[in-house]
């Protein structure tokens, strides 16, 4: 009995020692995970590298053994002639994707993307390529987006825009500084508009005998309230702002494409592709895999994508949202049909 006594008194200490041990392995570990949390990174892909692997391997599987040999034979040719020309005599095509929120928080990963390239790029033979899909949101987040888009034209930068999907309202502001404007046949543009939808729940309050105060000091500190009592000085002040926000979105798209006609075109309605090239919102019909395709033939095309370090909270936040959205557009796709 004396012996289990005092092993399981030496046990219960080497457990308590290990415990402590593995505690202060966890802080350290948790630590340098959460430094490097706090840091995002930049993910370079070289697209046109994995497009000739890709043909390398498909002639390889379809072509016979003397039609391939030959095709090795031209290719390494080739890479002789263009390592005597040099490889920094290639222009470079950076490519960077934009999938845009309601309040454009991606705009956190694109200006240090556009900062990667405004850091290596050579304007005088180096371009951008930025494919846009949003259909807009907060005034603030898609005016620094266009912002950091606007980075690029002022260090003269050739920058093209391409639109598979969506680019409306909030996305058409990123579009329209673009030197050129691409979109797929049935992708939505424009939308040149401003929108404010506010609830108000003052009358079921006084329904239920419940007040409520809201206390300013300015005149138009607050126009519209969700709770209190709207006034008409409130709602008129109110749609003054929404007609000074669509003049300065009206002045930011005829900035950078003086020839459209505004009176037409920014009455908040939207077009597809194949509408917008006739009213001069976009200049060709194309999709982005086209457009890379072509590029990559006389140009080295990498892709920039800069990722931010979630949080454990953050990811399963997103992963719940995206299984709601998908639910949503399930739905959607039920009770909608083409033609």
């Amino acid at each position: 009995m004396e012996f289990l006594s005092e092993y399981g008194l030496f046990l219960a200490k080497a457990v308590t020692v290990v415990a402590a041990v593995l505690a202060v392995v966890l802080v350290v570990l948790a630590s340098a995970v959460r430094q490097k949390s706090d840091k995002g990174e930049l993910i370079i892909t070289d697209l046109s590298e994995e497009l000739r692997d890709l043909t390398h391997y498909l002639k390889q599987e379809l072509m016979s053994k003397k039609a391939f040999k030959a095709y090795e034979k031209a290719q390494k040719a080739k890479a002789k002639e263009a390592e005597k020309a040099g490889d920094d005599e290639q222009g470079k095509v950076f490519v960077i994707d934009f999938k845009g929120s309601i309040d454009a928080a991606e705009v956190a990963s694109l200006r240090e993307e556009i900062t990667a390239v405004l850091t290596i790029a050579d304007n005088s033979r180096d371009q951008v390529l930025v494919n846009v899909e949003s259909g807009g949101g907060m005034v603030h987040g898609y005016g620094l987006a266009a912002s950091q888009l606007a980075r690029l034209r002022e260090a003269q930068i050739p920058l093209t825009v391409c639109v598979d999907k969506i680019a409306a309202s909030g996305g058409y502001m990123m579009a329209c500084v673009a030197n050129k404007i691409y979109a797929a046949p049935f992708a939505i543009v424009g939308s040149i508009g401003v929108i404010a939808q506010i609830p108000n729940f003052n009358k079921l309050l006084k329904k239920h005998d419940i007040d409520y105060e809201q206390h300013t000091a300015g005149d138009f500190k607050r126009t519209l309230t969700v709770f209190g009592e709207n006034t008409e000085a409130g709602r008129e002040k109110f749609r003054e702002e929404l007609e000074e926000t669509h003049k300065l979105f009206k002045a930011f798209v005829g900035n950078y494409r003086p020839e459209l006609d505004l009176a037409k075109v920014a009455t908040g309605e939207h077009w597809y592709g194949q509408q917008a090239i006739e009213l001069g919102l976009i200049d060709a019909i194309s999709t982005s895999d086209d457009l890379l395709l072509a590029h990559c033939q006389d140009s080295q095309v990498i892709k920039l994508s800069y990722r931010q370090k979630r949080k454990l909270s953050d990811k399963l936040a997103h992963g719940a949202s995206a299984l709601t959205g998908a639910l949503m557009n399930k739905l959607a796709e039920k009770n909608q049909t083409i033609g």
